[in-house]
């Protein structure tokens, strides 16, 4: 495969994403037609696509997929002399999740034998055909139902699904990836834009990613109410039908059992130690010292995507509101799909 060409593919890819997200629908063209399609199907086959989160996700990528970018990117990796064939599961809990991996695969001279999830099976057809063409056909992929005559893999699951692939992969390559999520570190002097930017880290894609803020750190002193207020921008996400669902079984379990919850109608913060939360909940623990925070952080390292906050606590941290723009050399599981890419 020429990778000269097919980075030139994904720049052409990139411009024609920017393209068809700029024009109104009374200016589309035939391809623009087809790609509103496909953004419509998805959301119609998952309701957690809208169309708003689906057209985040490509505003993301199309500003990632740039020549600077990709240059950048690539020039750290040489791609493999010998080509061969990577299985890819790929997770569908976010429009695009997979993307990284299916060009990672592709840039790194072998073959993605794809398993899309049944979650998201509309996008990454379209965009893969589209690089395809736009590269002069220097693409070679395939779409499977079953992992057969394969080199290496690459699988996304929960924590209960990747113990079976890993006995299952167990005598192959393989990247196994497990579930993450992410927290946030208010120190108390945050402006009110800061979190207002937080909130973008909580509830795009409805708190569904792996980058999406479930658990808060907050000053012993610190007023709550602050942390609500910042929240009102996303106070619509109640509208939607399958996120009020869990909103209201959640409320209802926590009533129910008498805990102690903070409620805002239309998502609820519980003092909670716990990494994770139910969609809807926002957990947190109130902190004296900041080696607490960063004593937790290091004992959950394996559970935890990434940290947001200001870059002041001596770890790796991104910014309030860039949880969910991570560069093409930000990793799932902090583990280098590439380096992985160059040595199979």
């Amino acid at each position: 495969m020429n990778i000269e060409k097919q980075v030139l593919g994904l720049i052409k890819l990139s411009d024609y994403i920017k393209s068809y997200l700029a024009k109104n629908s009374e200016d589309f063209n035939e391809n623009d037609s087809e790609f509103e399609s496909v953004v419509k199907k998805s959301e119609i086959e998952n309701p957690w696509f809208t169309l708003e989160n689906q057209r985040f996700a490509l505003k993301q990528w199309s500003d990632l997929l740039t020549e600077e970018n990709l240059n950048s990117w690539l020039n750290n990796y040489s791609p493999s002399k010998t080509s061969k064939k990577v299985g890819l599961i790929l997770a569908g809990n976010i429009p695009l999740v997979g993307w990284h991996d299916v060009i990672s695969v592709a840039l790194s001279n072998h073959v993605p034998l794809i398993k899309l999830s049944s979650k998201d099976k509309q996008m990454i057809p379209f965009l893969l055909k589209k690089w395809k063409e736009f590269s002069e056909n220097e693409i070679e992929y395939e779409f499977v139902e079953r992992l057969t005559d394969f080199d290496a893999v690459i699988a996304t699951g929960s924590n209960n699904t990747a113990r079976y692939l890993e006995y299952y992969f167990k005598n192959h390559l393989s990247i196994i990836r497990k579930n993450r999520t992410s927290v946030a570190v208010i120190r108390g002097d945050e402006s009110e834009e800061e979190l207002k930017l937080l909130a973008q880290d909580i509830f795009q894609y409805f708190g569904l990613g792996c980058r999406n803020v479930t658990r808060l750190f907050i000053p012993e002193d610190f007023v709550i109410d602050r942390v609500f207020e910042s929240f009102i921008d996303f106070k619509e996400i109640i509208n939607h039908n399958k996120y009020a669902n869990n909103y209201d079984y959640n409320r209802a379990v926590y009533l129910l059992n008498q805990d102690k919850f903070w409620d805002n109608n239309f998502v609820m913060l519980k003092e909670d130690e716990k990494l994770f939360s139910p969609l809807s909940v926002i957990n947190f623990s109130r902190y004296s010292s900041l080696d607490e925070v960063k004593n937790f952080i290091s004992e959950n390292e394996e559970n935890i995507q990434c940290v947001v906050g200001k870059n002041d606590l001596g770890i790796e941290m991104v910014y309030f509101g860039e949880a969910q723009n991570p560069r093409l050399d930000t990793y799932a599981d902090n583990v280098d799909t590439m380096k992985f890419l160059e040595v199979i």
